[in-house]
Parts: structure tokens; sequence; C-alpha cells
């Protein structure tokens, strides 16, 4: 497991188990029982193998629950919120990991605490409910102190390093690039420290990510191009979705749309193979940027449309503005005459962006509106959006989106 070597850890976890039947019965015995079961749910994460999980998860549920062990059913309650977040049932995560809450306090783990609040921190950021995401990942950097930093406590990833990505990724969703890099930055410390490739591929995702939405493409390219060979060496098909999500829009980005394409289909066969709804809205909003650039717009239309119908059933709001603003895009482009109509897609996506606060994406939904408006004639609009968005792009450094707005300013003559 310290190595990422998950399936070999998978076949001695089980070796262990065998072993154990053979034993007397005892209540220390029973522990092992549940903690050899929680580490095989860890071992065979990675490879989204989420069947053999819950039933691993259950038959720990059941042993912990007859011994009345509040820390042990603190961490099945934990890894269970994983396992909802990954079928996209993000209000069941949510209340999985307050139980784990209500665990920790009854035992007085600080550890549980933290992983429980890590947990809380991913599901609130799926849901788009970025400050709350940032408020419970603050409370598991706070708790993992000193020499907790370099410890997994049974995950995949190491907690500390995951909760500084959460952090990073939830403040570049609000436009708070700096705020979000040094977190990040120090996640990547602390997983280079231990030599844990897992942990680090996790990091330079986060700090990719963090890049791209700023526009720091070079960067961003270099840090997520990296964090897809750590995935690949390491086997960790359960993360190929994120940093393809991330990679296949970097690329699109840079004017490499052949290269996404081919990346993002692949992620998304594989999140439909393994059944997990976390990665349907996310791949598709990329793969339909690629085809948008590429001039592919019935697919893009049809991935786009896609994407809204599942964050909408799903609750991922953030995902659901995405999918607005991608819809406004393509209409735009599509219509050669674009009328007021074609303009509500872009308007939905820049209310539900302000409401959640999502800084980036209200400038482009702005940049998106002052394109469309100056395409209708609407001079007045156009400048309104236009400097609106040029505004927002200079206060939060988006120098990749600054400069043609404000080039499409001055041919309206503002």
């Amino acid at each position: 497991m310290a190595r990422s070597a998950y399936r070999e850890a998978v076949g001695y976890f089980e070796q262990a188990l065998t072993a154990l039947a053979h034993l007397p019965e005892t209540r220390a015995l029973r522990e092992q029982a549940i903690d050899l079961r929680l580490a095989l749910r860890s071992a065979l994460s990675p490879a989204a193998d989420l069947g053999r999980v819950l039933a691993w998860l259950r038959e720990a549920e059941v042993l912990a629950a007859a011994l009345g062990d509040h820390r042990r059913l603190g961490q099945i309650t934990i890894f269970l919120s994983v396992h909802f977040s990954m079928m996209g049932e993000y209000d069941q995560a949510i209340a999985a990991a307050q139980r784990a809450l209500t665990h920790a306090r009854a035992s007085g783990d600080v550890i549980l605490h933290a992983l429980a609040s890590r947990y809380l921190g991913e599901a609130y950021h799926i849901q788009g409910d970025y400050r709350r995401a940032i408020d419970y990942s603050r409370q598991t950097v706070a708790c993992l102190d000193g020499e907790r930093r370099y410890e997994r406590f049974g995950q995949a990833f190491l907690p500390a390093v995951t909760s500084r990505v959460r952090l990073a990724l939830c403040h570049a969703e609000l436009g708070a690039f700096a705020e979000g890099s040094a977190p990040g930055e120090e996640g990547l410390r602390i997983a280079e420290t231990v030599a844990h490739p897992a942990s680090i591929m996790n990091a330079l995702w986060g700090i990719g990510l963090l890049a791209l939405r700023q526009g720091e493409l070079p960067r961003a390219l270099v840090l997520l191009e990296r964090a897809a060979g750590l995935c690949q060496e390491a086997e960790f098909p359960h993360f190929f979705p994120w940093i393809a999500a991330a990679l296949g829009e970097a690329y699109t980005l840079a004017g490499r749309a052949a290269d996404a394409v081919p990346l993002l289909m692949q992620a998304i066969a594989q999140s439909e193979a393994t059944g997990m709804i976390l990665y349907q809205a996310l791949c598709r909003l990329p793969l339909g940027e690629a085809h948008l650039v590429a001039g592919r717009l019935e697919e893009a239309h049809a991935l786009a449309a896609r994407a809204l119908a599942i964050a909408r059933q799903h609750h991922e709001r953030g995902n659901e503005a995405y999918a607005l603003r991608l819809l406004g895009e393509i209409i735009a482009r599509r219509d050669p005459s674009p009328a007021e109509a074609d303009a509500a897609f872009y308007h939905d996506a820049l209310a539900l962006a302000i409401e959640l606060g999502m800084r980036p994406l209200v400038a482009h939904s702005h940049l998106g509106l002052g394109n469309l408006y100056g395409r209708t004639g609407k001079r007045q609009e156009a400048q309104y959006h236009l400097t609106t968005a040029t505004m927002m792009y200079r206060e939060m450094d988006m120098r990749f989106w600054l400069e043609p707005a404000e080039t499409k300013l001055m041919t309206l003559g503002a």
C-alpha cells in the first residue's frame, strides 16, 4: 500500500483474512477482522471495484456494530461516504460523513474527525458548495499537523495532501488563485517528502487544475501531464478521469483538440464501465468543448445537454453552471443570426455562477454575452458585458482571456 502497489496489497490482505479465520475468537481478533476489511477497501478503491468495496464495508459495519466500536464505525461510515459520492448520491455521502463526525466526537478520535471533515469537504465541493468545502478542508488541515501530515491512516492518499488539494481546487473555482496555490504547493511538498506516488499524482492534478482555471497553460500542461504519467505508472484507473478531464481541457485551450478527444473518450468509457456517476458530467464537459473548437457542433451539443441533465439529476451545481455556459457557446456558434433567446443559457450560467461564487465562470459568461450581443448589434449591452469581463479577468490575473476581451472591446470603440 505504501508504494501504491494496490493489486499486490489486495492479495496479501486477503491472505491475512484467511489466516485470521484459524485463530481463537477474541475481541482483539474481531477488531483485526474489521481493520483488514477496511484495508482491503482502500487497496481495492484505486481499481474502482465498487461492488467488492461495498461488500467489505458492509461486513465490517456488522462486526463493528456488534462490538459497539465508535471509532471503527466512524471509519466505516467515512468509507461509505466515499462510495456514495462515487455513485452520485451526494446527500447520502454528506449524511454518512456527518455520522462519522458523531462517532469521532463519541470516541474523541482526532484523526477520525479529520477524515470525516475531509470527505464532507469533498462532497460539498462536488455539489458546488465551495465555501463550505473550504471550511471542512481547513478542519482536516488543522487536525493533521506536525508528523501527522506524513501519515496515510489507512487511506490511499495522504489526507494532509488531499485536504490541501481540495483547498486549491475550491479556491480556483472562486477565483482566489493565490489563496489556493499556497496549500496546493504545500501538499505537493508533503507528498514528495514521503515519496508517495499516488499522493504526488493527486497534488500535481490539484495545482495543475488551478493553473488551468487561471489560464496558465504552459504550467498546467506540465503538471497535468506529469500527473497522467504517474497515474499510468501507479495503475490507478480510478483517478484517471479526474486527470483526463483537466488535461483534455488544457489540450483544447492550447489548440490541441485532436489530442483531447481520444483522452476524454477513454475517460468516459472507463467511468461508464465502472458505473461511477461522479465522472459522467465531469468528462463530458471538456469533450464538448473540444468538439466545439473542432466545429463538430452537434456532437458538442449532445454532450453538453447530457452533462447538464446528469448535473441537475445529481445536484452537481458547479457542473450545471459549466454545462449552461457551454450550451450558450454552442448555440451562439451554431446560429448565424442569434436571437435574444439564444442568450438564455449564458444568463442562466451567469446567475448560477454568481450564486455559487464562481468568479472565473462569471467572467467567462460575461465574455460570451458580450460577444453574442456584439454580433446582434446590441452595442450598449455588448460593451457592458465585455467591460465587466475585462475588469474581472484583470482582477484575477487571468491574462489568457483578458487580451481577447480587450480586443473585442476595442472593436466596439470602447
